[in-house]
């Protein structure tokens, strides 16, 4: 599996996976209203974890489900959008995620393009693994929240962080706008996108609620 990823990829993934890190570390910094050097580099960490996670396995997901179909994909980083991800971040307090794209080659040996269904279904593998993530991030911040060490704190930060992330990410692509995800599985199969979009945006609210998702869990 891990032979089919490129070093330029690798290269491209590591570029925007850093970027976007930063990103959402300034926009944590900004809510909590303090900036000491412990907390930035807390923050730093944990968004390292967290979008790492979050932001490579969605874009593993989307090459690898290509490659099911029979298709070359690889991760390319856009590195304007970087800059503009991290400058909105620290200007505006807004994350815009879209650090690149997984660029899939169609197939030349048999001259198949991609259909409308295969490209839905690439399209929407990234959100949805986003969303799966949601659930152990989810209970790891339930169940930290219980404890008064320090640890606990930390692993609460963790769970809270990796669920905002998650669900802004598969939020986020799940806008049926320009080359986003959510455009591509609104042509495929509107219910499947009426679903990913509904769960995604419910898991970004919740995601601000601690005690409302909590009592649901």
């Amino acid at each position: 599996m891990f032979e089919r990823i490129t070093r330029r990829e690798e290269a491209d993934l590591f570029v925007a996976w850093v970027a976007i890190s930063f990103a959402f570390a300034i926009i944590f910094l900004r809510e909590a209203g303090r900036a000491s050097p412990i907390l930035a580099l807390t923050f730093v960490g944990i968004s390292l974890l967290t979008v790492g996670i979050g932001f490579i396995l969605h874009e593993m997901a989307h090459k690898f489900v290509a490659i099911k179909y029979g298709y070359w994909a690889e991760f390319r980083k856009d590195n304007i959008m970087l800059v503009v991800a991290v400058a909105l971040a620290a200007l505006v307090g807004v994350v815009f995620a879209a650090p690149g794209a997984t660029v899939i080659y169609s197939n030349s040996a048999d001259g198949r393009g991609l259909s409308r269904e295969e490209n839905g279904k690439i399209s929407a593998s990234g959100p949805l693994v986003n969303l799966v993530l949601c659930i152990p991030f989810a209970v790891l911040l339930m169940v930290a929240g219980q404890g008064p060490s320090l640890g606990d704190n930390v692993l609460y930060m963790i769970g809270m962080i990796g669920l905002q992330v998650n669900a802004m990410i598969a939020a986020f692509n799940m806008l049926p706008v320009s080359v986003l995800d959510g455009k591509k599985v609104w042509s495929w199969n509107k219910p499947v996108f009426i679903v990913l979009i509904v769960a995604a945006f419910a898991a970004l609210v919740l995601s601000f609620y601690p005690s409302t998702l909590a009592s649901l869990i």
